[in-house]
């Protein structure tokens, strides 16, 4: 018997769809606990994320057949500092700790943790006494990432010292079962081998099956979609991106004719959206056009922040999706509401600061989940809601969802607004969506736009000093942002050719009125956002 089926739900338990088994993730504030759960999704096998203070008897309700704890700026000495559920660590379910979730197992266990013992911080040599569970198959000595304060000195009672490096005597400890933990960070690229050592934690300690596929995916979210709905009719939210296209086509498949897809036309969109959408989409789903541009346009006037934008329009989004729910003859007061499909999916979540993760802070709400009102007369239902981007796209290619839509840049829910900086009018919005098409129409020219994961143009409130034609100008500033990226959780800015740019900033200043200056966006994410707003 492998440890996954000690705690794998009993078969045949309840009346839904299987639970797939998961591994589950301790979020203790570390900036690395997304990246954690991409190396898992990248050993094809199924990861969530829990605050800290989950109980095991919410772990064994999901199938988590093991987990990791994550990192974090905490020392467990503080009054304040996160804590674990004593029972997790117990021994029926194998544990990871990483950083701050070794300290943290240590702790616990009884072992002595040091408070601000022997600190390290980056590159580091991890000197490997033990060749078997996480470290089976590496060398004697390996690269790995250190971020550090406090420190182990003594393993708890029934642990060993399994690595160390020159500063560090207790770098990784384990009871040479199912209980490990690491002082560094083994999801970092910077740990070279550390992706190995994720990989023998799942499939040698936990007994992970690496079940999950798109294809596995698809199987159970229409099951679990068709229980869900039941007989109830459903409206998708259709923006035209890769994540509401695959939600589509996802329920599309489990519900057939009993979804009704809208397209919402906010006034926020970029040139030529609302046509180049219900053309694509138009013969491959059952798709309204709802034009609500005057709507979004009168809530949004005078509105300079940000928060504030993007939870104005999730409202008039969901009173939109009403209204089409009255017309259909679908609305109702009671048990049976329609659905309302949305492509919300994991980044969107986090960001947002859910439920799930109460030691992360909120980055920005995401209108189509902290930014829904709190009375509707729809049920939300989001089946990509634990997918990454990369999964996203995996996932609608199983579907069949061609290669032109899955890869089209994502465009915020809130559109246009979060990308005119401060109140949004018409005018403002005419410029921008002339520069955005610029921008794109160059960046595909030159065949460049697949090779970056997003590109837009910002509008500033910056003004300033220009020369057009001998003339004194005082005119609008654009921002140009191109990042890389495969998670959009971490990005880079994309090293457009200077040539481009030129281009670029030559037809934009030439060709929108009132632009006279373009500069380029360098920064990273983190420190900054994708977007501006």
């Amino acid at each position: 018997m492998t440890r996954s089926q000690l705690v794998r739900p009993e078969s045949g338990a309840g009346t839904g769809p299987s639970r797939r088994a998961t591994i589950a993730i301790l979020d203790f504030g570390s900036q690395y606990t997304q990246l954690i759960a991409r190396r898992v999704r990248e050993s094809r096998v199924y990861c969530e994320i829990f605050p800290h203070d989950v109980t095991l008897e919410e772990l064994r309700a999901k199938g988590v057949i093991g987990v990791i704890l994550s990192g974090g700026p905490a020392s467990v000495y503080e009054p304040d500092a996160p804590d674990i559920n004593p029972s997790i660590l117990a021994g029926g379910i194998p544990v990871l700790g990483i950083c701050y979730g070794m300290q943290l197992m240590a702790h616990v266990l009884g072992g002595d943790v040091v408070a601000e013992g022997k600190r390290e911080y980056g590159p580091a040599t991890v000197d490997i006494a033990q060749h078997s569970g996480i470290f089976e198959g590496l060398g004697a000595s390996e690269r790995a990432w250190v971020s550090h304060g406090d420190t182990v000195r003594t393993p708890p009672p029934g642990f060993t010292t399994i690595a160390r490096t020159s500063t560090v005597p207790v770098a990784a400890m384990s009871d040479g079962s199912t209980r490990f933990a690491v002082q560094f960070h083994p999801e970092v690229a910077h740990t070279p081998r550390g992706a190995e050592i994720i990989r023998n934690f799942l499939y040698r300690v936990c007994g992970a099956t690496g079940d999950w596929t798109p294809a596995a995916f698809v199987e159970e979210a229409i099951a679990e979609i068709r229980q869900t709905v039941g007989d109830r009719p459903a409206i998708c939210a259709l923006s035209g991106g890769v994540d509401s296209a695959v939600a589509a086509a996802l329920v599309s498949r489990a519900i057939g004719d009993r979804l009704l897809c809208v397209f919402v036309d906010t006034g926020l969109l970029r040139a030529n959206e609302a046509t180049e959408v219900m053309a694509t989409f138009g013969p491959r789903l059952r798709l309204a056009h709802f034009n609500a541009s005057e709507r979004f346009m009168r809530e949004l006037a005078g509105v300079d922040d940000p928060e504030r934008k993007r939870a104005i329009i999730g409202e008039q989004f969901i009173r939109c999706f009403e209204t089409v729910a009255r017309m259909q003859g679908f609305a109702s007061d009671g048990p049976a509401k329609p659905f309302l499909v949305q492509g919300t999916i994991y980044p969107d979540i986090i960001e947002s600061r859910s439920r799930e993760s109460k030691t992360s802070a909120r980055i920005k709400t995401h209108h189509n989940v902290g930014g829904l009102p709190e009375v509707m007369a729809l049920e939300v239902v989001e089946p990509l809601r634990r997918l990454f981007k990369d999964e996203v796209r995996r996932v609608g290619a199983e579907l069949g969802i061609p290669e032109d839509i899955l890869w089209r840049h994502p465009f915020p829910g809130p559109g246009l607004a979060v990308r005119v900086l401060g109140p949004v009018d018409q005018e403002k919005l005419d410029t921008l969506r002339r520069a955005d098409a610029i921008f794109i129409e160059e960046l595909r020219a030159a065949d460049l736009y697949r090779t970056v994961a997003q590109a837009f143009a910002v509008l500033t409130p910056v003004r300033s000093v220009g020369v057009q034609g001998d003339f004194r100008t005082y005119g609008a500033l654009v921002a140009l942002r191109a990042v890389t990226t495969e998670d959009f959780m971490t990005a880079d800015w994309a090293r457009l050719p200077y040539d481009l740019l030129e281009r670029v900033s030559a037809r934009i200043v030439n060709e929108v009125p009132g632009v006279n200056r373009v500069v380029y966006d360098i920064s990273s994410k983190p420190p900054a956002t994708i977007e501006w707003e």
